[in-house]
């Protein structure tokens, strides 16, 4: 799947298409330079689950949690992180193997952390103000 977002909005509404085929125990990697629109992605993924959902980038908290109504969204990032001990003492293994969906920014910093199935998104800036957003897997 490629998908060129022209806007925000595109953005959004590709989160909120991945929230209709997503499932617990879930785990995706949103890889891409800072600005590349994971946040926003993210934000349309938890707004389709549950509305009025204040989606915040977990740069400094490293997670955040939405509660929906479906299922738990476990929002990680793994940018600030600088060792894989850090991931462990936050309990990493007990949101991937819990009852929720994972979405990890910067996910490929630790990939050894994350499980085998987990899928990664990639995120590209095109050049004229939009953003490529591609995986090797349909949704």
């Amino acid at each position: 799947m490629k998908e060129k977002s022209s806007a925000i909005e595109n953005t959004r509404a590709l989160g909120a298409r991945l929230a209709r085929v997503a499932a617990c125990g879930d785990v995706y990697v949103l890889d891409g330079d800072l600005g590349t629109g994971k946040t926003e992605f993210v934000r349309g993924f938890v707004e389709a689950l549950s509305q009025g959902a204040a989606v915040r980038s977990p740069t400094f908290s490293i997670v955040n949690t939405y509660n929906t109504p479906v299922f738990p969204v476990y929002h990680f990032d793994f940018y600030r992180i600088e060792e894989q001990r850090e991931l462990v003492s936050i309990g990493i293994d007990e949101y991937i193997n819990g009852d929720g969906v994972c979405l990890v920014e910067w996910g490929t910093m630790f990939p050894q952390a994350l499980p085998s199935i987990a899928k990664v998104i990639r995120f590209s800036d095109a050049g004229d103000g939009s953003r490529i957003i591609e995986a090797d897997f349909l949704f």
